[in-house]
């Protein structure tokens, strides 16, 4: 019987070797340690620790759902720790993506990247996780609107009858902090009118339009905007 499962991926620069184009190996350590731990207390059934730049990247999978505090907290700790040897290590930035100086029960708003999903697995479930550092809030708006929208990419959207239905795209204006839904390829150009502009406008969801279920997300946070200065 197939089960609900839930994909986290949460980043945060807590500190930079050298600058901002690498993250030094006990950082990488410090993540393995805290999420293998909590693997085997059964927290996560999963996971993966990377870097992409000085950025931290946890990934994550759970039976804990999206919002998790449990999981929020796991990760925030962990970035703790890691700023803690930062510091020890003197790296460029120790800490600068971490706004607060206490979880406050939800990671988000709270400096680090969030990205997450839940979904019924099914027997094969391949997932494409996409990282990048010093990019706009709207980096994907385009691989994304090229699989869910483009046929000349994605031919499943014309002979497939599961795909050929459409999607529906969640479009963040992170500036305003508001969000619109457009169904496609019906408003396909309204798409394509915001998208077109990825500093403020990113695509934060795309669902099967028939069934509802996730088929992608990105985060959209940006810190300047969160902290009110360049970080």
């Amino acid at each position: 019987m197939s089960r609900r499962i839930t994909l986290s991926v949460i980043k945060a620069d807590i500190g930079g070797f050298v600058g901002h184009s690498g993250i030094h190996r006990e950082l990488l350590q410090i993540g393995e340690e805290a999420l293998k731990e909590a693997k085997e207390k059964g927290l996560l059934i999963d996971y993966h620790v990377t870097a992409v730049g000085d950025d931290l990247q946890l990934i994550m999978t759970h039976s804990k759902g999206t919002e998790s505090e449990e999981i929020h907290r796991l990760a925030w700790e962990t970035f703790e720790k890691g700023t803690q040897k930062a510091k020890e290590l003197k790296l460029y930035g120790a800490g600068q993506d971490l706004l607060a100086d206490a979880f406050s029960g939800n990671i988000r708003g709270m400096g680090p990247g969030l990205a997450e999903m839940e979904f019924e697995e099914r027997k094969s479930e391949p997932v494409i996780i996409f990282m990048a550092d010093k990019t706009s809030a709207g980096a994907w708006n385009l691989p994304l609107y090229r699989m869910f929208a483009d046929p000349f990419n994605t031919i499943g959207l014309v002979i497939s009858p599961s795909m050929h239905e459409g999607f529906r795209f969640e479009v963040h204006d992170v500036k305003e902090g508001k969000k619109i839904m457009l169904d496609c390829p019906e408003e396909l150009y309204d798409l394509l009118i915001l998208i077109g502009a990825p500093p403020r406008y990113a695509i934060t969801a795309v669902y099967h339009k028939t069934t509802g279920e996730i088929a992608a997300v990105s985060s959209t946070e940006r810190l300047s905007l969160i902290a009110g200065r360049y970080v």
